[in-house]
């Protein structure tokens, strides 16, 4: 074996033996997660919706509640409606903010978005709950944050709640057991690219 791959293989095995230590170390098997997908880049829906798809390949429920979202016709609905039972889907809202310009009616259609929320928040057959921009929801004072803090500390003890949009509130973050945080680097419609079917929708 040469110097190289003699390093590497070392280097390697001490990784390996950090690794097994930290893991030993974890006790708790089995915990429902409080995960929120914020910052300013692309990807914080997507990324939840890659886990729903995650929980459906196990055959376990899960259910999507879209907060400021209107009724568009995304890939990602047309696929995962496909799976009957296992995926429950409300679309709520009417659109991004900028597009209703009516403070009133947005409040509304949070309001509505959040009791079929809770409702979602209190079934131990959901193994995944996503609330769809509800960062958004909460960042324009269209919900309580105490009351949804409190709704979703009282889920079953084994529902996953993944909350996503910009601009987290500082209490959720300090509630949730994961944050990603999504940073824009680059991002096409800079140039002048449109959004586009299988990319944005």
């Amino acid at each position: 074996m040469d110097e190289a791959a003699d390093r590497h293989r070392r280097k390697m095995e001490h990784r390996k033996a950090v690794q097994d230590h930290e893991v030993a170390g974890k006790t708790i098997a089995h915990k429902g997660l409080l995960i929120v997908h914020t910052g300013p880049g692309k990807g914080k829906s997507t990324a939840a919706l890659g886990l729903m798809l995650r929980m459906v390949g196990r055959g376990r429920r899960t259910g999507m509640v879209q907060f400021i979202k209107g009724a568009w016709d995304t890939g990602e609905r047309r696929v995962l409606e496909g799976f009957g039972e296992l995926v429950e889907w409300h679309t709520m809202g009417e659109g991004f903010t900028w597009e209703t310009q009516d403070r009133d009616r947005d409040i509304a259609a949070c309001a509505q978005a959040w009791d079929t929320a809770r409702g979602l928040l209190a079934r131990s057959d959901l193994s995944l709950l996503v609330l769809d921009e509800l960062n958004i929801a909460l960042r324009y004072g269209y919900l309580e944050l105490d009351t949804v803090l409190d709704a979703i500390a009282r889920r079953p003890p084994m529902l996953h709640v993944v909350v996503t949009g910009r601009n987290a509130r500082p209490a959720l973050l300090d509630a949730a057991d994961l944050v990603t945080e999504m940073m824009q680097v680059k991002h096409h419609f800079a140039a002048g690219v449109k959004a586009q079917e299988g990319i944005e929708f």
